[in-house]
């Protein structure tokens, strides 16, 4: 591993400092690339506008005529906590908005798969509904929109995934990646665009005087589901969507959430009025996510939905016990799969440069976090595959691949693609995300030609595990006050939380729970604890090491402790 440090542009820096920014928060901004303090203005004035998305006007067109013809709707959602929440925001938003027959359908992720389906659109209309509308998906949905058209439906797909050349013959599409979309935030999660949605249609119902002799709602409840599905898609957080989760942090933080938010905090034991972003990525969102792995995302849904507190607590505790078997069915196909890693390479040798996985006994839900996990200790981007366990395709494989800084993963299935028709038989995805399926017999075939694109675009720079740090950390900042001043800050995938780095002395080390490190340091002088979870490797007496900063209290008091994240050896 390589640990760099930023750099922090002085003027940057100093602008901020003159504008009232905390000394270290000025440097950690400055160093994110924010240049004034108004980029960090969370307000929801400052939000882009909602009429800059493309497609958004039309899509509140159609659904404020669905509405004053009493249309049914009916809501697609997708089986991850960016769709869950995406379809929690939609059922309330559109309900507050007049809506009164509004009902969704989520995918099953063994037997439908990602995405609206032809099947699934024929089960849509069964329902009754009129008007279909996607969250989270649909923009590579050509067969499913097509079998939606022709059975009558309108479609509204509303989406933040990377389309293809040809996009769906849906009525309406509303994503910021589709090609002619001006507007400034790429990164939207699918949670985003469909409230984004909600505010256009709230502002198309206006202007057609349906708030002449009342208040018009308040979307702004919404923004505590917005902010944990955006957290939890592991979107970049620009300056938009840090926006959208201030926000919503914001409110959780004043007891202002729905009751399946409330509970899914108390169910993780996390501290609602000390609401981070941490607890959105690691608690929260694996709860809700568990799910779509392993059981129905229809529980999950139903958790942000009601707003009975019993209901709530029951199904945030169910939701936790689902997450509780993901962990063990992970633990178990996560060393397995790191056997497999690691027959690919020699001893001392360095591991190709794209890594596939597959073994029989591997659970489809899980596959995702288990690439991930490959993707951390490897270095490399990595799909891991299991069986499908769909009726008819048990001669098809499910993947899930993670990627690393450099290497674009839906481009680089989009040239497998290209170099061997046949192969991959869907895909899909983000730069650093994404799934496909692939028949049993090509799997050799897939493995090969994913490691030659990964030659071909990586080189050993790209290659090597690098670590950017905001440097060393003055001991006036090594205070709790600070720690927990830099925790409520909003921190994510594109706007990196605060890591320090510089050398140390180890005074002594120890092993916790038979899989932590935990450490006495020499910080500047002065003694800290530290603990480097999931590490079992002794360090040396000195050593660069990369830490976050983290308060630990024992006996009522509560101390700094560093949370090592690497070292330089």
């Amino acid at each position: 591993m390589k640990i760099l440090q930023r750099d922090i542009p002085p003027r940057a820096c100093w602008a901020l400092e003159q504008a009232g920014i905390h000394p270290l928060l000025a440097r950690l901004y400055a160093a994110r690339g924010v240049q004034s303090k108004e980029e960090l203005d969370d307000g929801l004035a400052h939000l882009l506008p909602p009429h800059t998305l493309k497609g958004a006007q039309e899509a509140a067109q159609l659904l404020a005529d669905a509405i004053a013809a009493n249309l049914s709707l009916c809501i697609v959602a997708d089986y991850d906590c960016d769709g869950a929440t995406a379809c929690a925001v939609a059922l309330r938003g559109l309900r507050a908005l007049g809506a009164t027959r509004v009902d969704y359908l989520v995918p099953d992720r063994v037997i439908d798969g990602y995405g609206l389906t032809a099947p699934i659109a024929e089960r849509v209309k069964a329902m009754g509904a009129d008007v279909l509308i996607t969250v989270d998906n649909g923009i590579a949905s050509m067969e499913g929109v097509a079998r939606a058209r022709e059975l009558s439906l309108q479609v509204l797909i509303t989406d933040h995934h990377l389309p293809a050349a040809d996009t769906p013959n849906a009525q309406v599409i509303v994503n910021p990646n589709q090609l002619g979309c001006d507007f400034a935030s790429k990164s939207m999660a699918g949670v985003g665009v469909m409230f984004y949605v909600l505010l256009a249609l709230r502002a198309e119902l206006r202007r057609r005087g349906a708030y002449a002799d009342r208040p018009q709602p308040k979307l702004d409840d919404l923004l505590p589901l917005v902010a944990l599905g955006t957290v939890a898609d592991v979107v970049k957080l620009d300056e938009n969507n840090r926006r959208l989760v201030a926000q919503g942090l914001k409110r959780i933080r004043a007891g202002a959430m729905p009751a399946g938010v409330e509970a899914l905090f108390r169910a993780a034991v996390r501290d609602a009025r000390k609401a981070t972003t941490f607890d959105f990525g690691f608690a929260l969102g694996p709860r809700i996510n568990a799910a779509g792995r392993l059981s129905d995302m229809t529980v999950g849904i139903e958790c942000l939905v009601t707003d009975d507190p019993g209901r709530a607590d029951e199904l945030a505790k169910l939701l936790d016990s689902i997450n509780r078997e993901r962990r063990d069915i992970e633990g178990g196909m996560r060393e397995q799969a790191f056997a497999i890693a690691e027959t690919l390479f020699e001893e001392g040798q360095a591991a190709p440069s794209a890594i596939s996985v597959f073994d029989p006994d591997f659970h489809e839900g899980v596959v995702g976090i288990v690439a991930s996990r490959i993707k951390d200790k490897l270095h490399r981007p990595t799909f891991v595959f299991a069986a499908s366990a769909a009726p008819g395709r048990e001669d098809e494989l499910k993947g899930s691949g993670r990627s690393i800084p450099g290497f674009h993963l839906r481009d680089a299935l989009d040239l497998v693609a290209k170099r061997h028709p046949g192969v991959l038989l869907k895909f899909g995805g983000h730069a650093m995300a994404a799934g496909c399926s692939i028949p049993r017999a090509h799997f050799e075939t897939f493995s090969q030609a994913l490691a030659q694109v990964a030659d071909e675009w990586l080189d050993a720079a790209t290659l090597t595990r690098r670590l950017d740090t905001d440097g060393p950390l003055a001991p006036e900042y090594r205070r709790t006050d600070v720690v927990d001043t830099l925790h409520r800050e909003v921190w994510g995938q594109g706007f990196a939380p605060p890591t320090f780095s510089e050398e140390l002395e180890i005074v002594s080390q120890r092993l916790v729970g038979e899989k932590h490190l935990a450490l006495k340091l020499k910080h500047q002088g002065d003694a800290v604890d530290g603990i480097w979870f999931g590490h079992t490797e002794p360090l040396p007496k000195r050593v660069k090491l990369a830490f976050r900063l983290d308060a630990d209290e024992w006996q009522g008091v509560r101390r700094v402790r560093f949370l090592v994240e690497g070292a330089e050896l």
